[in-house]
This record gives C-alpha cells, sequence and structure tokens, in this order.
C-alpha cells in the first residue's frame, strides 16, 4: 500500500481497496475462533471506518488510524452484547438507502459515500442483499448463507463482486442520478373475460410504476437491472414489483412471466395506440354493410322476438332488443372469429384458464361495455335466480357482480312483482323501497298494483332466450368476415408474441369493440331502439327464475 500523509477522514473511503480489506480479514481472523466470527468482526470494523469517513477533521496517516479503529473495535467485540447495540444498525436497511443526503460537491467525500449506498440500491438482488446484509445490517456470511439458502462461498463470492461492481460503476451511478425519472403519465384500458373471483391480476396494476414496467416488457423481454436503467429507478424496487407482477392477484395468473434466462416478458395481450386504432378501424370500414344486414333482420323478426314466453304482464320490443343487444353485435365479431380459427390460427392452440385479461394503451376512446351477473337461491319464493344487468354507452349498471341479492329490498320487490304485487301488502319502509325501484326500473305500477319491468324469464327456457339472434352466425356475414378476418390475422400476427398466440381471440374482441356503440346510435337514430333518458331503466337489466 502507498502512503499518504496528511489526509481529510472524507477520504479514508479512496484507501479502502481489496488488500486493505483482505488484510483486515487477516486481522479479524487471527483474533476470533473462526470464520463466522471474523465476518462479524470485520463487518464492524468496515462499518466504523464508514462512519469515520462521514465526519470531519483529518488525520496523519490513514493506516495507522485505521488499525488504531481496528483494535478498538476488536476491544468492543469482546464485550459482545454492548458491540452489537453501540454499531450495528437495528431498523429497516432501507431506511440506511433513503436517509443518505444528496451530493452537493462532486469531490466531497459525502458524494462517494453516498454513491455507494445508491449502488448498493442498485445491484441486482442477489448482490444487493448480501451488501446490505453484510455491511448494514452487520450478518456474518454464515448467517447470510442460512437467510439465503445457499453457501458461504457463494455468499463471499457475491460479496467481492458487488464490491467490485459498485467501486467500477460510481462514476456511471452518478452520472444516472443526473438523469430524470422516466415515470411520465400512461393509462391502459385492462378488459376482463371470465370468471373473476378466480384470479384478476389487473388489481396489481395500478401504479404508474407497475404500467411504465409492464410498458417496457411488453416492447421486448427485460431483466430487472435493465428496467431500473430505464426508469432511472433502483432495482430493488424494480424486482419486488417484478414479483408481484409476475404474482399477479394470488400467483395463479400475472400481467408479466419470468422466462428461462432470467428476463420479464408480457403475459398477456396489450395493444398500443396506433395498433388498436388500425384493428378498430377494419372492423368500422365494414360496418355498414354489417348494419344493413342487422336492422334488415330485426324487422323480419319482430313478431319471434315478441313472441318469446317472457313470464312478465306485458314486454315490449325495447327491452328485448336491449337484452339482446350485445348478442347482436358480438355476432359479426364470432364470424370472424369462426374464420380466424379455421383459416389462420387452427394451429395456435387455446386458453385453459378461468379468466384472462386483454388491453390497450388509452388513446381517448372506450368503446363497448360490460355484462354483470349474479346468482342467488332460495330468495322471495324462487328456488333459483340469475340476474344479468347489460351496460353499455346509454345504459348504466344496475348492480356489480358482488350484489348479494338476499339483502336488497329492490330486486326482492321485482322477485315478488312478477305476478302483480298489492300495494297494500307493503310496509312504509317497502313503499319507500318500491317507489325508488320504479324510478331505477326495476318495477311500473297500474293502478294499486306493481309489476316488474324488467324482463323475466323461466330457467328452463333460458337455452332459447338467444337462439333467434344466434342465427345471425349462419352465413348472413361471411363476405364481409372473410375480408376483416384477413386483415386481422395480418395485425396479430405483426404484433402478437409468438407465445401468445393461443389467446388471438382476445385481440379479436378488442378489435370489433367499436360495432356495439356504432350499432346502438344507429338503432337509435333508425327509431328501432329508445334509451332510458337519464341512462338508468328496464333496458339493459334482466333475470330468470326457477321457482
Amino acid at each position: 500500500m502507498e502512503s499518504v500523509l496528511n489526509m481529510r477522514k472524507k477520504e479514508l473511503l479512496n484507501v479502502m481497496d481489496d488488500e486493505l480489506l483482505e488484510k483486515l480479514y487477516g486481522f479479524c481472523y487471527a483474533r476470533t475462533s473462526g470464520s463466522y466470527e471474523a465476518q462479524e468482526l470485520c463487518s464492524d470494523i468496515i462499518y466504523e471506518l464508514v462512519k469515520a469517513a462521514h465526519t470531519e477533521g483529518s488525520i496523519d496517516s490513514p493506516y495507522p488510524f485505521i488499525w488504531r479503529l481496528a483494535r478498538n473495535v476488536y476491544a468492543d467485540f469482546l464485550e459482545r452484547e454492548k458491540r452489537h447495540s453501540a454499531v450495528f444498525y437495528e431498523g429497516d436497511s432501507e431506511t440506511v438507502l433513503s436517509v443518505i443526503a444528496e451530493p452537493e460537491r462532486e469531490d466531497d467525500s459525502d458524494a462517494l459515500l453516498g454513491s455507494v449506498y445508491r449502488r448498493i440500491a442498485f445491484l441486482t438482488k442477489a448482490y444487493r442483499e448480501v451488501m446490505i446484509l453484510f455491511y448494514i445490517d452487520g450478518m456474518s456470511t454464515a448467517e447470510i448463507a442460512k437467510h439465503q439458502d445457499t453457501s458461504e462461498t457463494a455468499v463471499r463470492q457475491r460479496l467481492f463482486s458487488a464490491r467490485k461492481k459498485i467501486r467500477s460503476e460510481v462514476d456511471e451511478m452518478n452520472e444516472m442520478y443526473d438523469r430524470p425519472v422516466a415515470l411520465d403519465r400512461i393509462e391502459y384500458v385492462l378488459y376482463g373475460m371470465g370468471n373473476p373471483g378466480w384470479s384478476d391480476p389487473r388489481k396489481v396494476c395500478t401504479r404508474q410504476f407497475s404500467k411504465h414496467i409492464i410498458w417496457l416488457c411488453h416492447k421486448k423481454p427485460m431483466s430487472a437491472s435493465e428496467i431500473a436503467y430505464e426508469l432511472n429507478v433502483p432495482t430493488v424496487y424494480v424486482e419486488e414489483e417484478l414479483e408481484i407482477l409476475e404474482e399477479g392477484e394470488n400467483d395463479r395468473y400475472g400481467l408479466l412471466r419470468k422466462l428461462e434466462n432470467g428476463k420479464y416478458a408480457i403475459n398477456f395481450i396489450l395493444i398500443d395506440r396506433e395498433t388498436i386504432r388500425t384493428a378498430n378501424g377494419i372492423y368500422l370500414e365494414a360496418f355498414p354493410g354489417v348494419c344493413d344486414i342487422i336492422i334488415d333482420f330485426i324487422e323480419k323478426n319482430k313478431e319471434e322476438y315478441l313472441s318469446f314466453p317472457y313470464l312478465n304482464r306485458k314486454t315490449d320490443l325495447n327491452l328485448i332488443l336491449w337484452q339482446q343487444l350485445h348478442k347482436i353485435a358480438a355476432s359479426f365479431s364470432d364470424c370472424v372469429e369462426r374464420i380466424l380459427c379455421g383459416k389462420y390460427f387452427a394451429s395456435a392452440g387455446a386458453v385453459d384458464r378461468p379468466f384472462s385479461v386483454v388491453g390497450y394503451v388509452a388513446n381517448g376512446k372506450m368503446y363497448g361495455g360490460g355484462q354483470d351477473s349474479v346468482r342467488a337461491e332460495n330468495v322471495c319464493g324462487y328456488a333459483k335466480i340469475l340476474l344479468i344487468n347489460n351496460y353499455n354507452t346509454r345504459i348504466r349498471r344496475h348492480f356489480s357482480c358482488n350484489l348479494n341479492v338476499a339483502q336488497d329490498p329492490q330486486v326482492q320487490l321485482a322477485l315478488r312483482a312478477v305476478d302483480g304485487l298489492a300495494l297494500c301488502q307493503l310496509s312504509e319502509t317497502e313503499r319507500e323501497y318500491a317507489a325508488k325501484a320504479i324510478d331505477c326500473g326495476y318495477l311500473y305500477r297500474e293502478g294499486e298494483m306493481l309489476y316488474t319491468k324488467i324482463l323475466v324469464s323461466d330457467l328452463k327456457d333460458q337455452p332459447g332466450l338467444f337462439e333467434l339472434t344466434m342465427r345471425l352466425n349462419e352465413g348472413f356475414f361471411d363476405r364481409e368476415a372473410e375480408i376483416v378476418a384477413g386483415r386481422i390475422a395480418g395485425l396479430i400476427r405483426r404484433t402478437v408474441p409468438e407465445y401468445l398466440l393461443a389467446e388471438w381471440r382476445l385481440f379479436n374482441v378488442l378489435a370489433g369493440l367499436p360495432v356495439l356503440d356504432h350499432l346502438i346510435e344507429r338503432l337509435i337514430e333508425r327509431g328501432i331502439l329508445m334509451p332510458p333518458e337519464d341512462g338508468l331503466g328496464a333496458e339493459g337489466c334482466w333475470m330468470s327464475v326457477a321457482r
């Protein structure tokens, strides 16, 4: 070691190289019972040296100072309990990283100390953890090995590599910290299809941090350190977020998947702005012809729609068409899907899980709607109940999937009023609920009687409820569907990763989203549909029951 005289304490870090560390370890090993205690003592000495380097003052020569400090620490080491309380930091190691002050001057040793700690934060997990456990938490290599379920040799190798990485990349980290954080606002429109109670990974994708990680992995598979560099965020936080996004809600289905090479790739179809506009445009180009076919079909089949054996006292075509509308609009995309399946993706396989996510980068447009369904048993004299609410740009939802029919007085009144319910049978409280049920479209009043306004059918007739609408799939759109399928297939091949091709159906669903909204508006213009004034009425809500 080269002799250095008259040094400021803050320059001590400059002489802490591997040669010095090895000599300090030899000093400790000679004075302890083995490598276990030697590692503990050596970590205490290094800790005290870092503390000394963070103080004011100067020293005549660094090495006599270092060895004096080492002997003093050794003396304290003999009083184990006193040493442990005086030297080790007992709190969260992440807190240490967060309280390091930003450097004010490049030549200040605070900058070097801060860079060292920040570099620890940016190391990948295996190396970062041993650095924190050894230098900040003060654990021995044996303790770290037990904690990480690995060997002491592996721990020592990681410590050596991490120390080397910190020294060689401090300059790079200083440069990196001059970069602005890259978390500009990004939003996705994410649809879930199937049973969300099984596992819905959308619930863990609410932070901008999560969304940016997903976007980077959408472009190409990336490692934690690559993502950290792109976002200018410590690797420790990226790794934790990656674990969450991979596991999803309950470790069944995540928005990211981990590849064999350790990198992370997107695990669902996410379409960028340009692609979703292109996909929607393909469907919209075919819409005028498709819409004419649908309108002609409705006009020719009015009487058959009205002939279905609903249980209501009276029904009208408007409510029936609102009930059927999602199936009517989907009939065209179903035809496209059939062609895609047989002609373009026959060998792509199929997805076998109860719930799937698909989405696109928000582009100012929200298409389509959704459906909430609730099942109940033994309520108001009915053995089984299926309650459905279709919603879209013109229809607001009445309830969500977590509705408890047994605790909803308005729905119960709708059940009781299927055959008619006399007002005189209601208590004052029930009259208040009845008024609300009338206002939202569940009921209507004729004289002193209440009747159910939303469509009600018998569960035994459920298989035939959409039978008439499903005839639209029988060759009505073949010419238009062939053209759309060819263009959509090409877009899928160009934009969807090979390993996600089995989910091509979900891409087609997003592509066809505009059809429903455009169909609704065209039918309203033609006087075939009438929407509720405030968006909430009997339209779109219906139920099937079994006594």
